[in-house]
């Protein structure tokens, strides 16, 4: 659209008045920024400009922001007009043509580099329920007996019973009783949030229990024989990007990113018309032109599966873990920040087979925490016995260096030994020390819950530093970009 903008127009000025709530823009003197209509989408104005005898090429383009309060803004707009506003002239590139000012700095290097849809070839956006409060629960038995129970009710009585509001186009309550009722599923694990397992109905039916089941991609998790990477598209804020996280099993679509839809894409395929329950028929899903590139780069043969001994060879799973450690670089965001915005992340390759082999060594720890699949060190106490109930959550941070940050449950109860790093860390927007208990009010804690809770800080205490030890792991192989 931007492009044919720029061929149908001779000058386009963009005002852009920001003011986006869900963005929770701020002004760069770090002021408040408001939005001047009572909507939460950020607002801009255009003026498109037309000669008779219009111009040859593209049109010019002129861009300039106006943040602050709305009366701010209310009153610049009244008293400025198109001659007087201080535009910057940007020149749109493509495949973007963005109408509005970025580094440019690394541009070629960057979209030199395979996009992430190139290199996992099957991918989709989580999936969609529609109704999550019912169509996900917290256990294997709730979600059995959530089952039952509706396919038993009338639809109306359904609705009422489990709040279901009135039907939209994609999601029916009918339909959803009829998918139950008819198809062949079976209760599955879903990743809702980071770190946060719980469980679904899954029978693969477009449109029936679930909203948008996205059979095509999520029958290749069921059987949690695979490794999943999720990511968005675009991020707001690409400077704190932790937009990346990992799973065995479905997911939804915002279970990386609380504002962006995020995308799937499986380590493994399985073929057309065969379930998804064996190792031995599995294909890597990467893309052969990759694999060729990386394997011409590093002098290593391809083994198709699991991983690879990285002396002669390197397999789907070393390339997994490689670009799992490089989205989780802090240089990385840095320096492609402005791209990072805007698309899917492109993955620099490196031809060093020695940083190869150390990224994917710290890409493989990093998933192993993630996926929980092993202990992080340092998990806080839980030193008090009570109710376990989560009640009323509130962090205290260290007062000394003696006195440890506490996570409170309850007026009683806490976890010791939370670091204000840990408590803030964020993906994709959610803090998971805190949004996985948040999740949790009201809810009695059991044993199982509380381990599981302690190794989240665990985890995120680690991945911190590993995240700087993957930057100095680049830096100390010559440093960006990688290729050299």
């Amino acid at each position: 659209m931007r492009h044919s903008l720029l061929e149908t127009f001779d000058e386009i000025y963009v005002l852009d008045l920001h003011g986006n709530s869900k963005k929770k823009e701020r002004a760069p003197n770090g002021g408040k920024d408001e939005n001047i209509f009572d909507i939460q989408q950020g607002v801009a104005v255009g003026f498109f400009v037309k000669q008779s005898a219009g111009a040859s090429g593209l049109a010019r383009v002129f861009h300039a922001d106006l943040y602050g309060q709305r009366k701010t803004k209310e009153s610049w707009l009244a008293q400025h007009e198109i001659r007087d506003t201080a535009w910057q002239e940007v020149s749109p590139k493509s495949p973007l043509f963005l109408f509005a000012p970025r580094d440019e700095t690394f541009f070629e290097e960057y979209e030199a580099q395979p996009k992430i849809t190139d290199v996992f070839p099957v991918h989709s956006v989580g999936i969609a329920t529609a109704r999550d409060h019912f169509a996900i629960q917290w256990t294997q038995d709730s979600t059995s007996g959530v089952v039952e129970d509706f396919k038993t009710r009338n639809a109306e009585d359904a609705r009422k019973h489990y709040g279901l509001g009135r039907d939209s186009r994609d999601w029916k309550v009918a339909l959803a009783q009829k998918d139950v009722r008819e198809s062949t599923g079976s209760v599955t694990p879903i990743l809702y949030r980071p770190f946060d397992k719980r469980f679904t109905y899954y029978t693969g039916k477009t449109r029936g229990f679930i909203c948008r089941p996205r059979p095509k991609v999520m029958r290749h998790m069921k059987a949690k024989l695979n490794l999943g990477l999720l990511t968005t598209r675009s991020t707001e804020i690409a400077s704190g990007w932790e937009h990346a996280f990992v799973s065995r099993f479905m997911t939804q679509h915002h279970t990386v990113s609380q504002k962006e839809v995020n995308y799937l894409f499986p380590l493994y395929v399985w073929p057309e018309n065969t379930a998804a329950d064996s190792k031995s028929n599995r294909i890597p899903n990467l893309d052969p032109a990759f694999i060729r590139a990386v394997s011409g780069t590093l002098g290593l043969d391809f083994v198709h599966q699991s991983l690879g001994d990285m002396t002669a060879t390197f397999g789907p799973e070393d390339v997994f873990h490689y670009i799992y450690a490089v989205l989780h670089s802090p240089e990385y965001r840095r320096r492609y920040a402005d791209f990072l915005k805007s698309d899917f992340p492109r993955i620099p390759l490196t031809g060093n087979r020695e940083l190869f082999a150390s990224l994917a060594k710290l890409g493989q720890r990093l998933a192993a925490l993630h996926l929980m699949d092993t202990k992080g060190v340092n998990r806080p106490a839980f030193p008090h016995t009570g109710g376990n109930q989560v009640d009323k959550l509130r962090y205290a941070p260290p007062s000394s260096e003696e006195e440890p940050g506490r996570v409170w449950i309850n007026r009683d109860q806490c976890f010791e030994g939370v670091a204000p790093a840990t408590w803030e860390f964020s993906i994709g927007g959610y803090r998971p020390a805190e949004k996985w208990l948040k999740d949790r009010k009201n809810r009695t804690l059991s044993y199982k819950e509380i381990k599981h809770y302690r190794r989240i800080c665990a985890a995120l205490a680690e991945t911190r530093e590993i995240m700087q030890s993957i930057d100095q792991a680049i830096e100390s192989h010559g440093g960006w970009p990688l290729q050299e």
